[in-house]
């Protein structure tokens, strides 16, 4: 029994399976089927004593490709054994052996999410039309120090709403709108509640004016975030000390499955494409 504590990289594709990251009772999260296979395996006795840690909480349908985990394991990790007992859209591909008192939540020094609008944007031009210059410059604003109390979940316990934003970006691929979001931390729902206010901006249904009186925090303002489906968990960052150590086949493994539901969602596309059409020529 070694009891050494490790630093996991991992991805996963939040389902409507998957109430979320965080353990919840009676319902089936991300994070528990992670801790079924640890223990499943042999890697950890008993999860209490185990100091298991997620890095970031995610809502239920966000995903992730580069997110973490901390435990206290009793053997040297082998990933593809653990993650031979996982379902197919998670796994572990990557590790790193990190000092007792780590920790993946608090030691992270950059988190980076990425959010995939999931409306092509020549759909949105033909319906309501879209200005990309000024979602542009309202990233830009959104960039720096600021209280995000009206961009964000309302809490229960008091906590700090002022965040520094290291960077928000926004591009166009593929005819879809992506956007990239850099920061140490994040409040719940920040992300999410940012794409609705930069759309509404870009489709004119609030004006430049009512985008700058979010950052007032003397009036609270309450709406709906944009779809969890489109939020990916892109990478966590922590100190030049920290190596991870890449596993080929767990990430052969993570590939594969990404290329398979790609192939498949092509097809679907494709299908309700010309389903629309009255005849091929």
């Amino acid at each position: 029994m070694i009891n050494s504590k490790y630093l996991f990289k991992i991805y996963y594709i939040g389902g409507n399976q998957y109430y979320g990251s965080q353990r919840q009772l009676e319902l089936l999260t991300i994070e528990q089927c992670f801790l079924n296979s640890l223990e499943k395996k042999g890697y950890i006795s008993e999860i209490k004593n185990s100091q298991f840690e997620f890095s970031s909480r995610t809502d239920r349908f966000v995903s992730a490709r580069g997110a973490c985990f901390t435990c206290i394991v009793e053997k040297k990790p082998i990933l593809m054994e653990i993650n031979a007992n996982m379902p197919r859209e998670m796994g572990i591909w990557a590790y790193s052996k990190v000092p007792i008192d780590f920790s993946s939540r608090y030691n992270a020094v950059l988190r980076h999410y990425i959010y995939i609008v999931p409306t092509p944007l020549s759909y949105i031009q033909k319906t309501s039309g879209i200005n990309l210059s000024i979602m542009e410059t309202a990233c830009k604003e959104l960039e720096g120090q600021h209280d995000f109390i009206n961009f964000s979940k309302r809490e229960s316990e008091v906590i700090n709403t002022i965040k520094d934003m290291n960077s928000v970006t926004l591009a166009v691929k593929d005819d879809f709108i992506i956007f990239e979001f850099k920061s140490k931390s994040f409040l719940r729902q920040q992300i999410r509640r940012m794409v609705k206010k930069i759309l509404e901006l870009g489709t004119g249904e609030i004006n430049y004016n009512d985008f700058l009186n979010l950052f007032n925090n003397s009036k609270l303002i309450s709406y709906q975030p944009a779809d969890p489906k489109g939020l990916i968990l892109w990478d966590i960052k922590f100190e030049n000390n920290i190596i991870f150590t890449k596993d080929p086949k767990s990430i052969e493994r993570r590939d594969k499955f990404f290329s398979s539901k790609k192939i498949e969602h092509r097809l679907k596309y494709n299908l309700f494409r010309v389903l629309q059409k009255d005849n091929l020529s």
